[in-house]
């Protein structure tokens, strides 16, 4: 029909915004007022009430978080003594007290951790392991420090000595050990333990191919770790030319080297000494951005020294190269 005013919508034209769909029938269960939906919510409920299943979600949370665990009565005892920085402990229910286990409590709790109880099931998953003897440690992961830091702190505590006396200026001066390829722990908390000994104020350690700050590193080194600052560097090469430019000088520990380790001639200076793995030795870059090599001399029996063996020796030579200089000792 046409009037006057044009033709007119019919009714489904009047009403098509009301036709137009509302996407899919949701399912049965996600309807508020279905029955499928209130069986659902009881399935779940009886889920999370299962303590095998909360076992689960507990040892998977407990996992997700970032730290170090440390297994064992025996390695969490030595772990606590040497104030290894964690966060929690977990015991077995029902565990049987010894000795240890009352020497761990006690401790932990002075340290203020939390004490958290799991049953077998939940012990085995956070451990992922059975030989956990009913204590799980974690421990908190090691803060690095970075390479500004380190020379920041350093050359601080060099200009406070400035006018001190020549002995104490020059024993004051910056030392640093570098690790080139150094993957082992327990060499790690040797060699922290070794540069806490001999006086350097820090350890530098590439990011990569490289032994991380663990509980297994910070025991080893008898909890020296909570005071000598480690930096992470991504490439040690850059880090040891980016020391030269501030006046550093650099020593790499090899054999075959032009000199022997504390006669070298740059003892007295701001110092960077490397060490290489036992196998390799320093990589061919690391080598090159050196300003001397120098060795050990060892019999010829043995092919080789442990990193953290050799760390230490170099450390002493360094040290009593320092004390001769600064009291005008010779040999």
């Amino acid at each position: 029909m046409v009037s006057k005013k044009g033709p007119t919508k019919g009714s489904g034209g009047k009403h098509r915004n009301k036709l137009r769909g509302h996407g899919p029938t949701p399912k049965a269960e996600d309807r508020v007022y279905h029955k499928a939906y209130r069986e659902r919510k009881a399935a779940e409920l009886r889920q999370m009430a299962d303590p095998r299943l909360a076992a689960r979600r507990r040892a998977a949370k407990f996992a997700a978080e970032p730290g170090d665990l440390v297994i064992g009565r025996n390695a969490v005892l030595e772990a606590l003594r040497v104030g290894v920085p964690s966060k929690e402990l977990y015991i077995a229910t029902h565990i049987e007290h010894d000795d240890r286990t009352r020497e761990i409590v006690q401790l932990a709790g002075a340290q203020g951790l939390h004490l958290l109880e799991a049953d077998r099931l939940e012990m085995d998953r956070i451990a992922h392991s059975s030989n956990h003897q009913g204590i799980v440690l974690k421990v908190q992961p090691y803060q690095y420090a970075s390479l500004q830091q380190l020379v920041e702190r350093a050359e601080r505590k060099a200009n406070a000595m400035s006018v001190a006396n020549t002995e104490a200026r020059i024993k004051a001066r910056p030392l640093f050990i570098a690790l080139d390829g150094v993957t082992d722990p327990q060499n790690l908390g040797a060699v922290i333990r070794s540069a806490a000994a001999f006086g350097a104020q820090g350890v530098i350690l590439p990011e990569r191919r490289s032994a991380s700050v663990t509980a297994a590193a910070w025991k080893v080194s008898a909890g020296a770790a909570a005071h000598m600052p480690v930096a992470r560097v991504v490439n040690l090469t850059k880090a040891l030319e980016s020391l030269k430019e501030r006046g550093y000088y650099i020593i790499g520990l090899d054999g075959g080297g032009d000199a022997l380790v504390g006669e070298t001639g740059f003892e007295t200076d701001p110092l960077v000494v490397v060490l290489g793995s036992e196998g390799k030795g320093l990589s061919r870059l690391v080598r090159e951005a050196c300003d001397s090599i120098a060795g050990i001399p060892i019999s010829s029996m043995v092919e080789s020294l442990n990193a953290s063996v050799a760390a230490g020796i170099s450390l002493y030579a360094v040290a009593n190269a320092r004390r001769k200089a600064a009291t005008g000792t010779q040999d």
